[in-house]
């Protein structure tokens, strides 16, 4: 593994999951019961020998602050390097950042400082495992200006993103954003590959000539003067881009070949918690689901997802939902594809249903 820092940005692409994101940035999203977004780029990191991450952040950072902590739970609670979160300026002024371009410049204090030939920078909006190593691997075997690392799926029309097509050695031919085409393409995840010393030269270049987009005013003009390669990540990936996205994943992970893909091999690591067991009382009644430390289930629970501390009332039949932590939930209620934010209290006897394509939403500490 050639020396490598990695920088994850925490917060952008909040747009795309308000209802998450009101009180928290998207890279503090909980998931799957335990985990939360960033998890999946920070792990990726660490599994990858990168032992110095910049976290950059913006505003509604202290849930993440509050899971990060020292960065001891992935290892890099260090004396040198370690996990280090980085100011939300751009550098030219006290304003935050507005967009992907923005953010990287105000990176450029920390990127400068480091002392690491490449650099990786992600994303954390996305469900995926990358050895970050073989990528670096394959960036120096093309000799490569940068290297995007794609999924191939069909596109989205919803949402801002960018699609390529490459040729037999991996370069980067043609490159759209937002196409109007349907169908599989190769999209790019936000995750590229760079020597450290590239990336502080072309934000330098984009403040010269006063650049305000990575991706139109950077990649897309320079296909051909740049020397763009594009590497496939293989397996699973799910990009959270909208709350029917969330659930998507969310409701993926009772696959057990999906789960066993996920969070087989190499760990996805995240902070500990040192709850008690779950409770599941003579009246329970579970089945495919995945229910964290510290819940007390006394109802039916079906392919749901509870995060730890939930309760469960007696005669409540909760289907299909995701509850997040320390939510209540009263006696002989019925739930069916309802996502719960934390804190929040349903009382007894409520009927509350949404559908797969579009979850009834409960904000965080609503009383219901």
């Amino acid at each position: 593994m050639a020396s490598t820092v990695g920088v994850i940005f925490s917060s952008l692409n909040e747009q795309n999951v308000p209802e998450l994101t009101k009180l928290r940035s998207i890279g503090s999203i909980p998931f799957g019961g335990r985990y939360r977004l960033v998890d999946f780029a920070l792990s990726s990191m660490v599994n990858s020998g990168i032992t110095t991450v910049g976290m950059l952040a913006k505003n509604n950072y202290q849930s993440l602050m509050d899971h990060l902590g020292s960065g001891k739970y992935w290892d890099l609670a260090r004396k040198e390097g370690g996990l280090i979160l980085l100011p939300p300026y751009n550098g030219e002024t006290e304003t935050l950042y507005k967009n992907r371009l923005e953010a990287l410049k105000s990176a450029t204090g920390f990127l400068k400082k480091a002392k690491e030939d490449f650099v990786v920078i992600a994303d954390s909006d996305s469900v995926y495992k990358l050895d970050y190593s073989k990528v670096i691997d394959f960036h120096i075997k093309k000799n490569a200006d940068i290297t995007m690392v794609y999924h191939e799926h069909v596109t989205k029309k919803s949402h801002y993103y960018i699609t390529f097509e490459t040729n037999k050695t991996g370069r980067i031919t043609e490159l759209e954003i937002n196409p109007v085409t349907d169908g599989v393409r190769k999209n790019y995840i936000n995750v590229m590959v760079a020597r450290r010393s590239f990336i502080l030269g072309l934000v330098q270049n984009a403040i010269q000539y006063g650049y305000t987009s990575f991706g139109r005013d950077i990649l897309s003009p320079s296909v051909k003067s740049l020397k763009l390669y594009g590497y496939k990540l293989d397996g699973y990936y799910q990009n959270i881009d909208s709350l029917v996205s969330y659930f998507a994943a969310n409701m993926e992970l009772l696959n057990k070949n999906i789960r066993n893909e996920i969070f087989g091999g190499r760990d996805i690591y995240t902070k500990v918690n040192d709850s008690a067991p779950a409770k599941f009382t003579e009246t329970a009644k579970v089945k495919n689901s995945l229910i964290a430390d510290g819940c007390l289930i006394e109802g039916t629970v079906e392919n749901s997802i509870l995060f730890r501390g939930v309760k469960v009332g007696k005669g409540s039949v909760i289907k299909n939902c995701i509850i997040m932590s320390d939510d209540i939930i009263g006696e002989n209620c019925n739930l069916a594809y309802i996502i719960s934010d934390k804190d929040s209290v349903i009382r007894d006897n409520r009927v509350l249903a949404g559908c797969e394509i579009q979850p009834f939403f409960i904000n965080k500490g609503t009383l219901i």
